[in-house]
């Protein structure tokens, strides 16, 4: 593979101990609206904004993602509309295990693309983060925990959860610093405009830091965003 692109719209990046969109797989298991309602160690909005930021980036690197929801039907619910509409027409790997390194759908998934770094978020993290991250860094994979990805059902178990990850030897991350670390050069502008939508719409103040440069600094037109439009209620679509 040629330094200039790896893919036709982004430079080949240097390995050297960090993540590339050439060397990991995004893995986000068990975002379901029932997994969300248990969660209390953290905002449930700050979660799902957070999943919806990294599912993007992982479009615009172009990685391979592996989705997986466990117990559809007759508990979770179904993934996150928002999450499924950033992977149209990939269907979730449903689970009866809750740890999804038991699923051996879910590990030829992850086999079949090759690569020994996962980037790996889900609900809850005592469980459904906790047992494949410790199995898999066990069959050999290095694996990258993004806390804000993840969520428990108190402070606690949360922070025990990470403890346990880290002390078996996985890399906690976040959403922010994973897209970041893809980037990795501004000069890389096939991802640029891309990754800053993504900071503008998902990452606060960052964003709108980058919102004041652009027109005050640098004098461009504010950012356009679509009209709203109200929906219409049920009756009128009848």
């Amino acid at each position: 593979m040629s330094q200039q692109a790896a893919t036709g719209n982004r430079s080949k990046l240097s390995e050297k101990g960090l993540l590339t969109p050439d060397n990991c797989v995004v893995a986000l298991i068990d975002h379901q609206p029932q997994m969300l309602f248990g969660v209390r160690n953290s905002d449930r909005q700050g979660i799902i904004n957070s999943v919806i930021a990294l599912a993007k980036a992982t479009r615009v690197f172009e990685l391979p993602a592996v989705l997986s929801t466990v117990e559809t039907k007759s508990f979770s619910g179904n993934m996150w509309p928002q999450l499924r509409a950033v992977f149209p027409g990939q269907e979730p790997i449903e689970r009866s295990s809750m740890n999804s390194w038991d699923d051996k759908n879910f590990v030829a998934a992850i086999e079949k693309t090759g690569r020994k770094k996962i980037v790996l978020a889900g609900l809850w993290t005592e469980t459904c983060v906790t047992l494949p991250t410790v199995q898999a860094i066990h069959d050999g994979y290095e694996v990258y925990v993004v806390e804000d990805c993840c969520g428990d059902v108190s402070q606690v178990a949360h922070d025990n959860a990470m403890k346990r990850v880290i002390q078996a030897g996985a890399k906690p991350v976040t959403a922010l610093m994973v897209m970041l670390e893809w980037q990795r050069d501004w000069a890389n502008l096939g991802t640029y405009d891309a990754v800053m939508d993504i900071v503008k719409n998902h990452f606060g103040a960052y964003g709108m830091g980058v919102e004041y440069a652009y027109t005050m600094v640098h004098g461009a037109p504010p950012t356009k965003y679509p009209e709203y439009k109200v929906p219409l209620a049920a009756a009128a679509h009848k």
